[in-house]
């Protein structure tokens, strides 16, 4: 399957959620430039589960830190949420991050200072949200993702996958349109990843669109659509998920 080829393509599936048209992103210059993303369209709609898969260098990580609002695209046109954010400026992207997405990365980052309410808190204090609604959306979230007795425990007296649990609770406090993962399971075990993917599901199963990288042909499998990008460009858009193993090298 091919790339969209057209703007009418990209329109016909809404509401989108999130819209990419023609992006490209290239770094350097002359000889040495680099096309990370060559011409990408892509339609992720509300609501959805999506994986993000393709072997290293396939441009599936600069998509997702575009889709992220971490990077622009050197062309093209990013829509999140039907708004145009492809160039605006660094101020107002860090806005749209902490409001709209929601991140959950492979390496925690909990602060290791803070307790697990007090890290899931963070994202509310940065958006402005009052001190008590604040916290009791914390307390909220890490209930939730079945944390309501290690509130008031430190990283350190987390296993991997309540750590993870806490990231989760803290990418959802301000509740964001899309939750983004970035290969939230590489730190993990089997056991704990199992665990860990069935709440993304559940999150899901609630009204949660969620994005994610993945390089695990089993954690892609659990997903419920299945992009594949291999040399800067969507080869797949809706791959089937037992076609993983003739489209991907991991």
């Amino acid at each position: 399957m091919t790339q969209f080829s057209s703007t009418r393509d990209l329109t016909a599936h809404k509401p989108a959620v999130v819209r990419l048209e023609e992006i490209t992103k290239v770094y350097g210059s002359g000889d040495t430039a680099v096309n990370a993303l060559d011409g990408v369209n892509l339609i992720i709609e509300k609501g959805e589960y999506c994986a993000i898969v393709g072997a290293s260098g396939s441009g599936k990580s600069t998509a997702m830190n575009i889709i992220g609002c971490l990077d622009r695209p050197s062309s093209g046109h990013y829509y999140l949420d039907n708004y145009d954010v492809s160039q605006l400026p660094e101020s107002e992207l860090a806005r749209i991050r902490n409001r709209k997405i929601g991140f959950v990365f492979q390496q925690f980052h909990l602060l290791p200072q803070l307790t697990a309410v007090e890290n899931a808190v963070l994202p509310a204090i940065y958006a402005g949200i009052p001190p008590r609604e604040r916290r009791d959306r914390a307390e909220q979230m890490l209930i939730r993702v079945g944390l309501k007795d290690r509130m008031n425990n430190k990283p350190n007296q987390l296993s991997g996958g309540q750590q993870q649990r806490v990231a989760i609770a803290r990418a959802l406090v301000n509740s964001p349109l899309i939750l983004l993962a970035d290969e939230p399971t590489g730190a993990l075990d089997s056991r704990t990843t199992a665990e860990v993917i069935e709440l993304f599901g559940e999150l899901n199963a609630s009204g949660i669109t969620v994005i994610m990288v993945t390089h695990e042909p089993e954690v892609a499998r659990m997903t419920k659509r299945i992009v594949c990008f291999r040399d800067g460009r969507i080869t797949r858009e809706r791959l089937e998920p037992d076609e993983i193993h003739l489209a991907l090298s991991f």
